[in-house]
């Protein structure tokens, strides 16, 4: 079977008439949908695998050199970028709030000087 370009209708994947059509169209929402709510559900399971870590590291003593936290900590990431390439998040609204976040842990916290 010989493949088509990305994004080529062939002439069998054409609707019919204009129902067939929006019927398509609905369809790709859905999947669209779909993976929009695979994307959120896997970055709140991240999340909280990371969660677990760092009470663990906190537990055990295990802060430097902690491959576990490592992986936690990049698997996050990953779905961080996944976020962005899906265009719900941004890279400058992320870059704002981390100013922000900082500002407040610098009044609220010890881990940031004045």
């Amino acid at each position: 079977m010989k493949k088509t370009p990305k994004g080529f209708v062939t002439p069998a994947q054409r609707p019919m008439n204009w129902i067939e059509g929006m019927a398509m169209e609905l369809k790709g929402k859905q999947k669209m949908k779909d993976k929009l709510q695979e994307l959120l559900t896997i970055t709140m399971e991240e999340c909280g695998e990371l969660i677990q870590e760092c009470s663990k590291a906190i537990r055990c003593d295990n802060y430097y050199d902690n491959d576990k936290l490592t992986e936690e900590v990049g698997d996050v990431y990953c779905m961080i970028e996944l976020l962005h390439e899906y265009d719900l998040i941004s890279w400058s609204d992320i870059e704002d709030r981390v100013k922000i976040k900082k500002e407040k842990l610098k009044k609220w916290s010890g881990l940031l000087d004045d």
